[in-house]
């Protein structure tokens, strides 16, 4: 596999102002190619490899690259020794990333990997071990490394996304557009533990409106069930209705029969 196959030019537009003389492919725009340390193939990045090839690059044991312009072969460095172009405006040596499109990375050590979005935005928690954005700190319930998991939806890995991720009020982490996805189809529990992901205050009201329309039969009217609520964790003895059963606790319709 050459390098040349993933390669991405983008020329100069008419009016001169669109990006000029950038190198890379769909992933980064960059201007050296990795030479991959497992199979020894050149590609542009790690994920252009992993799409291919049959097994996955580890892009920190990458010892070479080459330049785009020139096709020298050398060390991992920033710019090329023999043309001296600059390979990516942004540049982490620990995680052999380039890449010429600001998109405001940052490399946090706890994480172990680059992340994007400006580390002002963000704080890395260490009970969850992933960086997560400010609006949570001390606002979300922490799990013992819980990005280090795959997500629930599409089973793919979560630390080293490179999709946002949303944290929902249970903790379990799921790709944003998996949650998203999950949601338009009707689904508002968490897939892994069950709880509420969204509020639900308006739907428990509208259930209450209508069990209260909808009368059981006489043999049914008085029937107390227990339940378990997935939402407050807590059991109760709730009537029993067919549209739903109530906790006794916090109200929510998101219950098991006990």
């Amino acid at each position: 596999m050459e390098a040349k196959e993933n390669l991405v030019e983008i020329e100069e537009s008419s009016e001169g102002n669109a990006e000029s003389d950038q190198l890379g492919c769909e992933h980064y725009f960059r201007k050296c190619c990795l030479i991959a340390p497992c199979c020894k193939k050149e590609y542009i990045c790690r994920v252009c490899h992993d799409e291919k090839e049959l097994h996955e690059m580890d892009r920190r044991k990458v010892t070479t690259i080459k330049c785009l312009k020139c096709d020298t072969l050398q060390e991992v460095r920033s710019k090329c020794k023999k043309c001296g172009i600059v390979f990516g405006n942004y540049f982490c040596e620990i995680c052999r990333l380039f890449d010429d499109k600001d998109k405001e990375q940052f490399h946090c050590d706890r994480c172990g990997i680059c992340r994007i979005g400006g580390a002002e935005n963000f704080f890395h928690c260490e009970k969850c071990d992933v960086c997560l954005g400010n609006t949570l700190k001390d606002n979300h319930k922490c799990i013992e490394k819980v990005s280090h998991d795959v997500c629930s939806i599409c089973r793919e890995d979560l630390h080293t996304s490179r999709t946002e991720l949303n944290v929902p009020p249970c903790g379990h982490i799921l790709h944003r557009t998996c949650y998203l996805s999950l949601l338009k189809t009707g689904n508002y529990a968490c897939p892994t533990c069950n709880e509420s992901m969204v509020k639900m205050d308006n739907l428990w009201k509208y259930m209450d409106e209508e069990i209260s329309g909808t009368e059981m039969p006489d043999e049914y009217k008085d029937l107390l069930v227990p339940v378990l609520c997935r939402d407050c964790h807590k059991e109760s003895s709730t009537k029993f209705h067919v549209l739903g059963l109530k906790c006794g606790h916090c109200g929510s319709y998101n219950t098991a029969r006990g």
